[in-house]
């Protein structure tokens, strides 16, 4: 009988981990299979570029995965009872159907966070999805010159997405509100760069600046104040899915779950979280940061992992670790902050084109890593001998 492997998410994480299972396992062994809402891979790091009205690559899934052996599922997850080790999906018709799992691998992500804020729900966009950065290009395509426009949050994807607007728009009014000050997170040289960009592209940055409501036409700020806003847009931070609570994994105060050093849950030994939906622990036992950097690595663990368990081979032993931060300023600008290995910035930073062109490129190797499951991960391709396992976890045949 084969192993049935499931995934649930077919972003970054989980289209990888889908694909290097895939290549660790026989077919005739396992019969994984993805389940995924939409038919095309979705390039979240991109998201800011498509709401300013350029046009991404569409990469359908069924070309991705021709001749893996991956079953893509076209379905929205909706529940997932690790007791009966099931996974109810609904597909677009609405039929709902069961789906029984040996080992799951959970990658369902992560979306925006209101925060709680009044009116944010209401009033702004949000880019963490392809239909809300389609819903605020539709937005910004109806502004008329000289209108404002208000980015809350100071993180990588507010600077990604201020920057970009005003570039494409400069007939615009772009401001950024952030809570602290602008990249402070930064290194001096970082910091001078990102300051030098947004002046030159004519962004009015509002620092140490906490949002506290948001209407159809300004923000409201904790002091008091407010700022025009044709647009806001809502950058801080992410939030994941409410299914995890609803079930008995074991799951932090926010609703990632638990996870050890190979991403497997730490209270159900059959299932696996990659992404920003797992919380898991990175140099100095820090959490990994929700990111495309910390969820590849991720699901590098977990798919090996996995194929480690299932054939009784060696567990891998590679700790996650950050080399640098990738900030684009639009498309002519761009910011790689050095980190150390537990993410915080050197002295070091790379500027301007040079560093633009590194973005772009560390963007086209994600999507194609992803595009390219049998063929952009490295491998072992030896056999190795199955070792005797317990009966719940049974015994398969590497690739």
């Amino acid at each position: 009988m084969q192993h049935r492997i499931v995934v649930l998410g077919a972003g970054y994480t989980g289209a990888v981990a889908a694909g290097r299972l895939a290549r660790r396992l026989h077919r005739e062994d396992v019969a994984i299979t993805l389940v995924n809402a939409e038919p095309d891979f979705v390039e979240r790091v991109r998201m800011h570029q498509l709401a300013v009205g350029q046009e991404l690559r569409p990469r359908p899934f069924a070309e991705m995965f021709a001749g893996t052996g991956v079953a893509l599922k076209l379905a929205t997850v909706t529940a997932v009872d690790v007791d009966r080790k099931t996974v109810t999906a609904v597909e677009a018709d609405g039929a709902a159907e069961e789906i029984a799992y040996d080992t799951l691998v959970y990658a369902l992500g992560s979306a925006w966070n209101d925060q709680g804020v009044p009116g944010v729900a209401e009033h702004a966009h949000q880019i963490a999805s392809r239909p809300g950065a389609l819903r605020l290009r539709e937005r910004l395509a109806g502004l008329a010159a000289g209108q404002p426009v208000v980015v809350v949050g100071g993180g990588l994807t507010g600077l990604e997405a201020a920057t970009e607007i005003a570039e494409v728009r400069p007939d615009l009014r772009v401001a950024l509100a952030a809570r602290g000050g602008l990249g402070d997170w930064l290194s001096a040289k970082g910091r001078r760069h990102l300051r030098k960009v947004v002046d030159r592209l004519g962004v009015t940055v509002h620092e140490h600046t906490a949002v506290t409501a948001v209407t159809a036409g300004h923000v409201t700020t904790a002091e008091g104040g407010t700022i025009p806003a044709a647009v806001t847009l809502w950058t801080t931070g992410f939030a994941v899915h409410p299914i995890p609570r609803a079930t008995a994994l074991e799951v932090t105060d926010t609703g990632r779950i638990v996870v050890d050093g190979t991403m497997r849950s730490v209270s159900h030994p059959d299932v696996y979280a990659i992404g920003d939906a797992a919380l898991a622990a990175g140099p100095g036992d820090k959490p990994l940061r929700m990111s495309c950097a910390s969820g590849v690595p991720m699901a590098w663990q977990a798919a090996d992992t996995i194929a480690a368990r299932l054939t009784g081979g060696k567990l891998p032993n590679t700790p996650i670790r950050y080399f640098n931060q990738c900030i684009s300023l639009g498309r002519r600008e761009g910011l790689i902050q050095y980190v150390t290995a537990d993410d915080r910035a050197v002295r070091a930073a790379l500027t301007g084109r040079t560093a633009a062109v590194y973005k772009e490129l560390v963007c086209k190797g994600a999507a194609w890593g992803v595009a390219n499951p049998l063929l952009g991960i490295p491998t072992r391709r030896r056999h190795v001998v199955p070792q005797p396992t317990p009966a719940a976890e049974p015994t398969v045949t590497p690739a």
